[in-house]
């Protein structure tokens, strides 16, 4: 049987406006266009970048995507031209995590652009490399290729956050040498991000190495457990969050905001834990005013050479001499007089920088008089 066109009831209502609107032009009357509302802000965009850590099955990433989701981040999308592999909990599995692939051979073949061309994403989350360690490719080679990687992300979009991590530490009972031989190359990345990082599209160093066992968090040697997952996922959140909240225009620490000016603030520095070539460092901010804070901005000046890599509960910007400025995030800016709030990060250090130690100020958001 031949099916006949049928015209749509918004098409009908179009032809009666149309005619009311011809009928009532004579006497100088106008039918007002209907409002519709403003289209939904797109879900921001972040790509799960690596090899079978991330992909096969990668299951902090569903640890990670739940974490956000129930920290209140609801417009995120994972994206990627591979789909999930179970993991057993609800989550949004497309990714990039293509198991065996070298990262040297993800440059040298381009194999990226086209991934970045169907997936379109804001933010790449990297942990790659571990399959070029494992065939004993030089760090320099490696980092050669991320820069190739970044340049066509940024090809693909001139604003991409690129979130990279020190990789997690491998001893598989077929290279003996692969334990010292990622220790090498998790020394080299922070460099490597600090001359690669730009203002407009920032290279973020996420510590995925320290407090992460062989033993205890992965199964074979290589890939995570349920408790690797569990610390993987831990620390992307932070670093994943300050870039989610920095994409909002809040701008909670501009002290020149109609109807707010600079209150008294305290900050007090703590070292929380260190290691050769770094340490974890959290800075309390105590709003000293007799007023409430609306939101803080603290600065950190890091003894040494040290410089922040990494910022929690709140979000940071690093000058090139290594001074950090850290603002509240949503969350934690609303201070009563005598609150604090405390944010943590991690901080890469030379060598002979000895004790941890960093120069803190803040500087709080009251009313004005």
């Amino acid at each position: 049987m031949r099916r006949t066109a049928r015209s749509s009831p918004h098409l009908r209502i179009v032809t009666v406006l149309g005619l009311l609107a011809t009928l009532l032009l004579p006497l100088g009357l106008t039918v007002a266009p209907r409002a519709t509302a403003a289209p939904a802000a797109d879900p921001v965009r972040v790509m799960p970048l690596g090899d079978s850590i991330t992909g096969s099955p990668g299951c902090w990433r569903a640890v990670l995507w739940n974490r956000l989701v129930n920290s209140g981040y609801k417009d995120i999308d994972f994206v990627g031209t591979l789909p999930t592999q179970g993991c057993g909990q609800a989550h949004d599995g497309d990714n990039e995590g293509h198991g065996g692939e070298l990262v040297t051979n993800v440059a040298d073949q381009n194999l990226l652009p086209g991934r970045l061309a169907a997936t379109r994403p804001d933010i790449v989350v990297m942990h790659f490399g571990t399959n070029d360690v494992w065939s004993s490719i030089a760090p320099d080679r490696i980092l050669a290729a991320y820069t190739k990687l970044v340049a066509q992300m940024r090809a693909s979009d001139p604003d991409m956050r690129v979130l990279v991590a020190q990789l997690i530490p491998m001893n598989p009972g077929s290279c003996a040498a692969c334990a010292q031989r990622v220790v090498d190359f998790n020394a080299a990345i922070p460099a490597w991000a600090r001359a690669t990082s730009t203002d407009r599209s920032p290279v973020t160093v996420v510590d995925q190495w320290t407090g992460f066992s062989t033993a205890a968090d992965t199964y074979d040697g290589v890939h995570p457990n349920a408790s690797g997952d569990d610390k993987i996922a831990a620390r992307w959140y932070p670093a994943l969050a300050a870039v989610l909240d920095g994409g909002v225009p809040q701008d909670p620490g501009d002290p020149g905001d109609p109807g707010e000016e600079p209150g008294a603030c305290t900050a007090r520095f703590r070292a929380v834990s260190s290691w050769q070539g770094g340490y974890q460092g959290e800075v309390t901010v105590t709003n000293a005013s007799a007023s409430a804070a609306s939101g803080w901005t603290a600065t950190v000046v890091p003894a040494g050479g040290a410089r922040l890599t990494q910022v929690w509960n709140g979000t940071h910007t690093t000058a090139a001499d290594g001074t950090a400025t850290v603002t509240n995030a949503a969350w934690n800016g609303a201070l009563a007089p005598g609150a604090s709030a405390t944010f943590g990060f991690v901080a890469t250090a030379p060598a002979t920088a000895g004790t941890p130690a960093a120069t803190v100020t803040c500087t709080a958001k009251t009313p004005a008089a």
